[in-house]
C-alpha cells in the first residue's frame, strides 16, 4: 500500500506542473571523443541553451568511446548526435549543430518564418 499522504501527492503534482510550465528540456549529446567536431557541437548546444533556455535545461554529453552501450541503446549511427528527450516530441539532430536557426526552429524556440506574401 502506498504511504504517500494526499498532501505529499498534491505537492508532487504541483511541482510537476510547475516544471512543465517552465518548459524544462532534457538533451543527450553523443560525441566521439574530444575531436574538433565534438567540441564545436558541445559549444554550439551550450550556447543555444544558455541563450534561449537558461535555467530550464539539462544537457548530458556522452562520449560513445567511453560508453558504447548507451550509443547502442539509442541506436546512434553517427556522431555528434543530439537527442532532445523532453519536452516531447523526441527530436534528433546530427552534426556539429552549427545551423543555429534550423536548430531553434526544430526545438520550437523561435517561430518558423512565413514565406507567403500578402495578397494585394
Amino acid at each position: 500500500m502506498d504511504e504517500t499522504t494526499p498532501k505529499e501527492s498534491t505537492v508532487e503534482l504541483e511541482e510537476s506542473i510547475e516544471n512543465q510550465k517552465k518548459g524544462s528540456y532534457l538533451f543527450h549529446l553523443y560525441v566521439t571523443g574530444m575531436t574538433p567536431r565534438s567540441l564545436r557541437a558541445i559549444g554550439n548546444i551550450k550556447s543555444i541553451c544558455e541563450d534561449h533556455l537558461k535555467g530550464h535545461y539539462e544537457l548530458e554529453v556522452i562520449d560513445i568511446y567511453q560508453r558504447p552501450e548507451l550509443a547502442k541503446d539509442q541506436q546512434i549511427l553517427a556522431a555528434p548526435t543530439l537527442i532532445k528527450e523532453l519536452p516531447l516530441p523526441l527530436r534528433r539532430f546530427i552534426g556539429d549543430l552549427s545551423e543555429k536557426e534550423k536548430i531553434l526552429i526544430r526545438l520550437d524556440l523561435v517561430p518558423k518564418k512565413d514565406n507567403t506574401r500578402d495578397a494585394v
